[in-house]
Parts: structure tokens; C-alpha cells; sequence
């Protein structure tokens, strides 16, 4: 299945496990939140960066990081991690190709989750 290397298997079944009886409704509203926040949370690094809004974007990177760590989309949660340290240590001036990446990798997050939660 194409969706465990972006989905981290043990974290589904960790979000399975809190509510197991419920025929996946909270793992559906979880992933629900997410893939209706990160859009919001990637505009936000667009927009701080155009202003050179360290610290806003810093917060969105860091929001993505845990919002995606929380569903195991590893990939994602690694691209967010290093644009939040480096906007942090180095500043907004070399983050566009690792913002070109952290979109792909919600891109590709988006579609596992989607295929994942259509069950």
C-alpha cells in the first residue's frame, strides 16, 4: 500500500486505537482538521515570507511539523522540522526550494490520507 511510506502505520493505528469501536470517525475527523488546516498553515509561510515575517513563518512551519507528526506523515513532519530551524537559525533568505518540497510532500500526504480515509 503506497500510503505507508507517506504514513507513518504504527501512528494510524495509534489514532485507531483511542476510539476503536467507531469504524474510523476519528481518525476521519482528525485527518478532516488537518488536510482543512495545513492549506491555511502553507499560505501562511507564502504570505510571511513575501513580508519577511520570520516569526510567523517560523509558527507555521512549526504548526505543520506537529500537526503532521501527529498522523505519522514522517516526510512532511522532517521538511517542516528543517524550514523551522533554518528560518529560525539563518532566516527567511534560502527556504523557497524547502517550501517547494513541504508543499509536495503535503501533496502526496493529502493523497495518502484521502485514500486511507475513503475506506
Amino acid at each position: 500500500m503506497a500510503e505507508a511510506t507517506i504514513l507513518d502505520p504504527h501512528a494510524i493505528a495509534e489514532l485507531r486505537s483511542l476510539n476503536p469501536d467507531d469504524n474510523d470517525e476519528f481518525l476521519r475527523e482528525i485527518a478532516g482538521i488537518f488536510l482543512d488546516d495545513t492549506p491555511q498553515r502553507l499560505a501562511e509561510l507564502d504570505q510571511s515570507l513575501a513580508a519577511g515575517d520570520v516569526s510567523k513563518f517560523t509558527r507555521a512551519a512549526h504548526s505543520i511539523k506537529g500537526s503532521s507528526s501527529n498522523l505519522g506523515a514522517s516526510a512532511l513532519r522532517a521538511v517542516a522540522e528543517d524550514l523551522e530551524n533554518r528560518a529560525h537559525a539563518e532566516g527567511l533568505g534560502d527556504v523557497r526550494d524547502l517550501v517547494a518540497q513541504l508543499k509536495a510532500e503535503f501533496t502526496r500526504t493529502q493523497a495518502a490520507l484521502a485514500a486511507l480515509i475513503a475506506r
